[in-house]
């Protein structure tokens, strides 16, 4: 896996409906505008740390819920991307060895 190609770092969640109380530039991944990323080894672990730290459940729809949120993946270029293109990336930078429809944590490591 050389440097100059995109690969998969790691599972996130992009937490599309949580408000920041400051934002640092170029924290979050280039290509999300809003919310918070949340990084992990699995996207069981990205609820956990969103639970622990806001007390909120990771669905879209309850009192006590997140709001619009997406399970995918963090690059290697700093690019949030979903299940499907994630699976292509993955794939063409040999992480996996068969392609699929969606990637899960669980493909890669």
């Amino acid at each position: 896996m050389g440097t100059d190609k995109e690969y998969i770092l790691c599972a996130a969640i992009w937490y599309k409906d949580i408000p920041l109380k400051k934002v640092f530039e170029g924290v979050l991944p280039k290509n999300c505008d809003k919310g918070l990323v949340v990084s992990g080894h699995r996207h069981s672990h990205c609820m956990w740390v969103m639970g622990a730290l806001t007390g909120l459940r990771s669905v879209t729809f309850a009192d006590d819920g997140v709001g619009e949120h997406i399970q995918g993946f963090l690059t290697n270029t700093n690019r949030f991307v979903g299940r499907e293109e994630a699976a292509q990336i993955a794939f063409d930078s040999n992480q996996i060895k068969q392609h699929n429809i969606s990637l899960y944590s669980e493909d890669l490591y």
